[in-house]
């Protein structure tokens, strides 16, 4: 199947979860830009080597170095007939710069997918994790609880919840990505190649629901 699609949502609506699935399923590459940036940092190529210095800084990867890794990672033998974008672009800028990279390798997008979950729910899978201070072994209070609470299954360590897992952090997160992406709806919505699904329910039932919106996409 040749497919090309962005999966949009906030953190924890469940991209990379089902852009692993569906990536596999379709034979075509799952293209996250946190991984990318790692792996080229590791591998001290050009663009790797000037994202890492921004981010030894504290700042952000300027939006050139993440399209200039997105644009050769699409021209890598596996991308050839397709991929799935996972969480980028954020912003309206990076969506046109995107744009742009596409129009230049002719590439065409087939589908942009937003996963539509609501706050209370993005929160409770958000705050939910807790991990081992023993053996690190991760822990979730609804989706994958502990036999006894407050005590890891495998040594029994004590499990505490991260700072960044934290209510407050977490809404702080959800209040920046609602600032940043809110707009990148319309952008995509104006093109006619956004499709909105939900993000909340069984597993399965939202990977159908994404079948749906991008086979639409594709034989149209």
């Amino acid at each position: 199947m040749s497919v090309r699609v962005i999966f949009l949502g906030p953190p924890g609506a469940g991209k990379g979860t089902q852009a692993v699935d569906l990536a596999r399923e379709w034979g075509v590459p799952h293209i996250a830009t946190g991984d990318m940036l790692r792996e080229a940092v590791a591998a001290s190529s050009a663009l790797g080597l000037e994202a890492k210095r921004h981010m030894d800084s504290g700042g952000l990867v300027p939006d050139p170095v993440v399209i200039g890794l997105v644009g050769l990672r699409l021209g890598e033998p596996d991308a050839k007939t397709g991929c799935v974008l996972d969480g980028f672009p954020r912003t309206v800028a990076q969506a046109e710069a995107l744009d742009a990279l596409f129009v230049r390798t002719g590439i065409a997008l087939d589908r942009v997918v937003f996963f539509d979950v609501s706050r209370g729910e993005l929160l409770r899978r958000l705050t939910g994790r807790r991990i081992c201070r023993s053996c690190g072994r991760t822990f979730h209070l609804v989706s994958a609880p502990p036999a006894v609470a407050g005590k890891c299954d495998a040594c029994g360590g004590e499990l505490y919840q991260r700072a960044d897992d934290s209510e407050g952090t977490v809404a702080t997160r959800l209040d920046v990505y609602q600032t940043q992406t809110a707009p990148l709806l319309g952008y995509y919505r104006s093109r006619k190649i956004l499709a909105e699904v939900a993000g909340e329910g069984p597993v399965d039932r939202v990977a159908e629901a994404i079948r749906t919106a991008v086979g639409q996409a594709v034989t149209r």
